[in-house]
């Protein structure tokens, strides 16, 4: 009897081994799981952020292409920066400006950084960073044309569509001409041939084309228009953890100099603060918009307003 349940016992306890060494394999396995999740979760936090950003460019200064079709300006040097403080790979593509906010909500893009000032209306569709920027609207017309912001009524005036400066002509002047535009070069193009009188535009890119040999012939009519959305922001989804992110790496920018460098090289003045208040004075002799070589160009634009004011 002793000698059949030691045999019985031997034979449970053979049975038993395999199963115990596979539940101890089981168990190391699920012990080794947490450290790999712990350090592909930490190699993902590392992985430097890939971000595609979209500007449209037509806007000179703030994104356009030089001769050999590189996108240059403003905003490309200020994105460049941000995604050196963030530690980011990014890339900069054109795209239509009608389709920015499209191509953005359908993922086309990560971010979009175009001049693009912080409406409510396209609040409600996507969410800004920070301003970077201030910037009302003027009006430009040919020297000597009596033409103004006061009378508009029946006047063809061009502007590009889906701007600031647009909204504020079908919003203020709906009995005006008014003529739509997807560039605001093509808008050009059609002030010098004749075919509208005036142009409604940002303040920056109009003051920028007044310097060409192309708008040498054209002024601001009238005074700078400040309105409720003077602010320019970078566009992502609703959302998105990258607003967070920018917004970081602008606040860094500021604090260790580089934003202040990259503004005024374009601009003259070093801050958003600095611009809204020129934007609040309402008058465009106020506003420093110059390039690095164009003071005696800026100048003449002033003299210019002031003998038109008188």
């Amino acid at each position: 009897m002793i000698i059949s349940m030691t045999s019985s016992m031997t034979k449970k306890a053979l049975w038993l081994a395999p199963l115990s060494a596979a539940m101890l394999m089981l168990a190391g396995c699920n012990n080794s799981s947490t450290p790999t999740e712990s350090t592909e979760t930490a190699a993902a936090t590392d992985t430097p952020l890939n971000i595609k950003i979209a500007t449209e460019s037509s806007y000179k200064p703030f994104s356009y292409t030089d001769a050999d079709g590189k996108l240059i300006g403003y905003e490309i040097e200020l994105v460049d920066a941000l995604c050196a403080q963030m530690k980011a790979k990014c890339e900069v593509i054109s795209q239509d400006w009608d389709g920015l906010i499209p191509g953005l909500n359908a993922q086309k893009f990560d971010a979009a950084i175009a001049g693009m000032s912080i409406t409510p209306e396209r609040k409600e569709v996507v969410e800004f960073s920070e301003p970077y920027f201030h910037s009302g609207i003027i009006l430009i017309g040919k020297k000597g044309d009596d033409v103004s912001v006061d009378a508009l009524k029946g006047q063809p005036i061009a502007s590009q569509r889906s701007t600031v400066a647009s909204q504020y002509l079908q919003d203020k002047h709906a009995d005006a001409d008014i003529k739509l535009y997807d560039t605001q070069d093509n808008a050009y193009l059609d002030l010098t041939s004749g075919r509208v009188r005036a142009m409604m535009s940002d303040k920056v890119t109009g003051i920028d084309w007044l310097k060409t040999e192309a708008g040498k012939d054209y002024e601001v009519k009238g005074q700078e228009i400040s309105t409720n959305d003077d602010a320019m922001g970078i566009a992502f989804r609703k959302g998105d953890p990258l607003v967070a992110k920018f917004n970081k790496a602008l606040a860094e920018l500021k604090d260790n100099g580089t934003y202040d460098q990259i503004t005024g090289s374009y601009f003259g003045t070093s801050s958003t603060t600095a611009a809204q208040k020129a934007v609040a004075t309402s008058d465009i002799k106020e506003v420093v918009v110059m390039d690095k070589a164009s003071v005696d160009a800026d100048t003449a634009i002033a003299k210019e307003e002031q003998a038109t004011a008188n």
